[in-house]
């Protein structure tokens, strides 16, 4: 793994005087660093680690680290010691003071708030897009099918998700590769400068967006933000930009990483690619345990009270890394935690655990099976590209960089 940077280095402070010295380890996941190792086995060796442990470099800067599901649920279900608010780690990066809406909320307006989009994502909605999601597929598939090779994250996996993403949002199709650029610098910015600059742009291009939708609203995901009733009122501008930036960056990442990690799986597991060949039912469970063996996001909480946690005592403004790919290869909750196993069925917390789980987790499973599912109809037995060495991003998002594939 490539040594830690200077950006990383410089946003280190003091360890608080609490932290036991002997508790201060390393931590290979933080902002800019990049690896040629598969991540899984960074993982593995984070969890010879404390149950809880401090870690002065992270995503989310310095920050309590607890690698065990038990704890992370316990933390996911405490809003009384813990708190989503407070980071606004992108509006805050350009001065401004809204947040993610509403994954940056606590209970009880969390709640409020959930309830009234909650209508948008229901199953019953999501299966609605089922063709829609298929036909954006298929048509991104039949650029490459015949060319024998593809680069699955440029050619299918960044932009599959911003198609389905740009339908729901009522935006037009056009501005397709300036979100894929946006992307990139949002979740795999190389400095801190280049994820500023890149939400700087995208909230002046929602900000647009919302102006036109009070002006001649239409059957789209921010024409509803805009309709939506809290507690008797209207989203405020700050609630409203959350709401959008919450959709967009929510609506690109899960999916398009997961779909790096699942197809570099199934290209080095011929025996799996070619088990959900034979029984494409199959593929929804698979895509499961591939969720939990391939979790890649991690989010915030503040601790607000003096607490234990995993043997450690955690103080008032203590921030916590909740990494799911840490969780979900958790040796105490999963037996062969590092063996992809397709029928587990596992209780996994790749779209996190409790009233913060992702509001979008149904659309993202609907998008993740089809993806695989049309793939495996249009192409024959894929592998990596022979010679190809893969690079991923472990900072934010842990993802492949670029994942050449052969047929």
């Amino acid at each position: 793994m490539e040594t830690e940077n200077n950006q990383a280095r410089q946003r280190r402070k003091p360890v608080p005087d609490h932290v036991p010295p002997e508790l201060v380890r390393p931590f290979p996941f933080y902002v800019g660093a990049r690896t040629h190792e598969h991540p899984s086995s960074l993982v593995a060796a984070v969890h010879e680690q404390p149950p809880v442990f401090w870690a002065e470099t992270t995503s989310i800067g310095s920050a309590w680290v607890p690698r065990r599901m038990e704890d992370l649920r316990r933390i996911y279900l405490d809003n009384d010691n813990f708190t989503v608010s407070g980071g606004a780690f992108f509006s805050s990066m350009i001065g401004e003071k809204w947040v993610n809406v509403p994954s940056e909320i606590d209970p009880p307006l969390h709640t409020v708030i959930r309830s009234a989009i909650n209508p948008l994502f229901i199953p019953r909605r999501m299966a609605e897009l089922e063709d829609r999601v298929r036909g954006y597929a298929r048509e991104a598939i039949g650029k490459f099918k015949d060319k024998g090779h593809c680069e699955i994250m440029t050619d299918f996996a960044f932009e599959f998700p911003i198609r389905v993403f740009i339908d729901l949002m009522g935006l037009p199709q056009s501005d397709m590769k300036q979100f894929l650029e946006w992307e990139h610098q949002l979740l795999h910015g190389m400095s801190l400068e280049d994820v500023a600059t890149a939400t700087r742009e995208v909230t002046l291009y929602l900000r647009s967006a919302v102006e036109e939708r009070r002006k001649k609203p239409t059957d789209d995901f921010i024409s509803y933000g805009i309709g939506v009733e809290i507690e008797g009122r209207s989203f405020n501008d700050d609630e409203m930009m959350g709401y959008c930036f919450n959709l967009f960056v929510g609506g690109l990442d899960t999916v398009s990483t997961n779909i790096g990690h699942q197809f570099r799986h199934l290209a080095e597991r011929s025996d799996h690619q070619a088990l959900l060949r034979r029984e494409p039912d199959r593929i929804g469970e698979a895509v499961e345990e591939m969720l939990r063996a391939y979790a890649s996001s991690v989010t915030p909480r503040r601790c607000t009270r003096q607490i234990e946690i995993g043997g450690v005592t955690m103080m008032p403004g203590d921030s916590v890394l909740m990494a799911t790919f840490l969780a979900n290869r958790d040796p105490e909750e999963f037996p062969d935690p590092g063996e992809v196993i397709l029928d587990r069925k596992p209780r996994h917390v790749a779209f996190g655990f409790g009233p913060h789980m992702c509001i979008g987790m149904h659309l993202a499973k609907r998008e993740l099976r089809i993806a695989i599912e049309e793939f495996l109809v249009a192409i024959p037995e894929f592998r990596i590209t022979p010679g190809a060495v893969v690079e991923s991003w472990l900072g934010g998002m842990v993802t492949p960089i670029a994942l050449p594939l052969s047929w």
